[in-house]
C-alpha cells in the first residue's frame, strides 16, 4: 500500500495531468487510471496488473470478479494476470505458488507516455530473494501496456543470470461476456490442442471453439490471430499475437467455480479466458544476457 506522500512523488513523476494518474485503488492498492481519449484503464502496480480498459464507444472488454481479493500476496481474480515463470502447478514443487509469483509482487512504475496512439504504462520486475525461494533464476521482467482504440500488451523477459533461462509465461485475459455458453471462439478449427480437463489428451479442435462444460485446452502451434464472437454483447473482440506459440482458452464451468473463493456466484458465466502464452513444450529458453518478448494486441467492435 503506498501512503499520500508516495503517491504525490509517483504522480509528480509519471503524471499527465487529464490524462494519467496514479491513485490508491481496491484494497489500497497503488494504480494508474488511464483516461485517455481513445481509451480508459486501469493497470495496477500489483502484479503489473491490467484491471480495465475500455476503448471509447464501446462498453468495458475485461472482465473483474466483484470478490477478488485485494491485497498484497494475493492474485487478482479478472483483468490480466501475467503468469511466470511456471504455467498452472509448477512441476517439481506442488507447494509454489500457482500460475508463478510475479502476479502478486509490487512492480516498479518506469514511465507513463501519452501521445495520439493512446497512453504507454511501463513497468517492471526482477528476481529477488522471494523469487529465489522458488526459482533460482535470475530474470528481468518489463510489461509495457498501452491503452488506446487497441489495448497492445509487452512482456519482456531477460536473463539477467549466468546460466540458461527456461520459463512458461502467459497473458492470463479475462474477456468479459455474456454468457460463456452463448459464445463461440473462431481461428482454432483444426488445431491440436492438449485437453486439461482430459489428462492433457491430445484432441483436435473441430469447428469453432464453443464452451459447455470446464474447460482448459492449450492449442498448440498457434500463431494466428482468434476471434471471440459474442451476439448477445454484439461484440467481437480478437487477440492478435506475436512470440507466443501456445493459445490457452479457460473457464472453470459451474464444479471448478464453486472451488474458488475470490469468484461470486454465478460469475463462471461471465467470462472467457483467452491467452497468449508460452507453456509446456513451446516453453522459452533464453541464455544468459539473451531477451525474449512476447506480445498481444486486443481489439473491440460491435457487431
Amino acid at each position: 500500500m503506498e501512503t499520500t506522500s508516495a503517491l504525490e512523488k509517483l504522480n509528480r513523476r509519471f503524471g499527465i495531468p487529464g490524462v494519467a494518474r496514479i491513485s490508491n485503488g481496491n484494497g489500497g492498492l497503488p494504480r494508474v487510471h488511464i483516461t485517455g481519449a481513445l481509451a480508459e484503464g486501469e493497470m495496477y502496480l500489483h502484479g503489473a496488473h491490467v484491471t480495465s480498459w475500455k476503448p471509447a464507444g464501446n462498453d468495458e472488454v475485461l472482465f473483474l470478479s466483484t470478490k477478488s481479493r485485494w491485497q498484497e500476496g494475493q492474485a487478482i481474480r479478472g483483468g490480466i494476470p501475467i503468469c511466470f515463470p511456471w504455467f498452472r502447478a509448477k512441476a517439481d514443487d506442488p507447494k509454489a505458488p500457482a500460475h508463478g509469483f510475479v502476479r502478486t509482487k509490487t512492480w516498479h512504475l518506469e514511465s507513463i507516455v501519452g501521445d495520439e496512439s493512446g497512453v504507454c504504462v511501463t513497468m517492471s520486475t526482477e528476481s529477488d530473494e522471494q523469487t529465489r525461494r522458488w526459482c533460482p533464476a535470475e530474470f528481468r521482467l518489463v510489461h509495457r501496456v498501452a491503452f488506446g482504440s487497441e489495448l497492445m500488451l509487452e512482456l519482456v523477459c531477460t536473463n539477467t543470470g549466468k546460466t540458461v533461462l527456461r520459463f512458461e509465461e502467459a497473458l492470463h485475459t479475462y474477456n468479459r461476456v455474456a454468457d460463456v455458453a452463448n459464445v463461440r471462439l473462431q481461428g482454432l478449427d483444426q488445431m491440436h490442442f492438449l485437453d486439461n480437463t482430459d489428462s492433457n489428451a491430445d484432441k483436435v479442435q473441430a469447428g469453432d471453439v464453443k464452451i459447455a462444460s470446464a474447460t482448459d485446452n492449450a492449442y498448440l502451434d498457434t500463431q494466428n490471430e482468434v476471434d471471440l464472437i459474442d451476439p448477445e454483447l454484439r461484440r467481437h473482440t480478437r487477440l492478435q499475437k506475436a512470440d507466443s506459440n501456445t493459445t490457452v482458452v479457460w473457464n472453470p464451468w459451474r464444479e471448478g467455480a464453486a472451488r474458488l473463493v475470490d469468484l461470486g456466484d454465478g460469475e463462471w458465466t461471465r467470462f472467457l479466458c483467452v491467452e497468449a502464452s508460452n507453456i509446456l513444450a513451446a516453453s522459452v529458453s533464453l541464455a544468459p544476457g539473451e531477451k525474449h518478448k512476447m506480445m498481444a494486441v486486443l481489439s473491440a467492435a460491435k457487431l
